[in-house]
């Protein structure tokens, strides 16, 4: 989404500079120039603060998942539990040390059940801050901050095996991680994000998605893991919409120079 973002902006800046020579290629009566340029500078002012103001929240909104990812892993520290942070990506592996699936197994054994547990205990303590909608929350919050849209619980295989059984096996995974983490965690169900729906959600990748390429057994336990990928949401949709509007102004004032007069 922030890269979605950033890739919008640009068109509409794309889009000005377009407007601007098309406007001084075209026209040649002075007193409309400097009226129309009057009335597009004054536009593009307040397209230049729409811009800042929408790549300000697209900040904060990184910001703020870093923010997240470091409370997690120093939660999960104190638990005993060393888990690795891709802020880039805004991943928290669950690594072999935190939980290790068997060959062609997605069942959670042992200490890694136990581990998951500490992840989902720490979840339940960490996510409320950052959700627009907590658990037990009279309302869901409106304001311009940076929430948690989604937590996808991400299955992973090694690269051994037949390819349409890992898709199902790292699926199964992620799946078996969920379920742990609601048992242990109840009211992680119950944060919500803006829309008011269930921040947690399950996906599976199978060997797409290596963190080490070496065919050896210690690469593949690596591979066999879990990551937690965080999505926080901006509330852009109306500042797109201002932006989009004030670039319609500025192309009908330079329309009204390039459109012949008693036309």
């Amino acid at each position: 989404m922030t890269d979605m973002m950033v890739g919008v902006l640009f068109i509409f800046i794309i889009m000005l500079m377009a407007f601007a020579l098309n406007f001084q290629k075209q026209t040649d009566r002075q007193e409309d120039k400097i009226l129309v340029a009057e009335e597009v500078g004054r536009r593009l002012d307040e397209l230049e603060t729409q811009v800042t103001n929408r790549l300000g929240e697209i900040r904060a909104a990184s910001t703020a998942r870093n923010a997240l990812l470091r409370d997690l892993r120093d939660q999960l520290r104190q638990e005993g539990l060393v888990v690795q942070v891709d802020e880039a990506n805004g991943v928290l592996r669950l690594s072999e040390d935190a939980i290790r699936f068997p060959v062609n197994g997605a069942d959670l054994i042992g200490r890694a059940r136990e581990n998951v547990g500490k992840v989902g205990r720490v979840l339940g303590r960490v996510l409320p801050a950052y959700a627009a909608c907590p658990a037990g929350a009279a309302a869901c919050g409106t304001d311009g901050r940076a929430f948690l849209e989604t937590v996808f619980i991400e299955g992973h295989t090694d690269s051994t095996g037949i390819e349409d059984r890992n898709w199902g096996l790292s699926t199964e995974r992620a799946v078996n991680t969920f379920r742990e983490l609601k048992a242990t965690a109840p009211d992680l169900r119950r944060v919500l994000n803006r829309r008011g729906e269930e921040v947690l959600s399950v996906s599976g990748y199978a060997s797409t998605r290596q963190i080490d390429p070496d065919r050896s057994a210690a690469a593949y336990e690596k591979n066999r893991r879990i990551d937690l990928r965080f999505v926080m949401e901006v509330d852009t949709g109306a500042g797109l919409r201002e932006i989009q509007g004030l670039v319609s102004g500025m192309k009908a004032e330079i329309g009204k120079l390039v459109t012949p007069k008693g036309r």
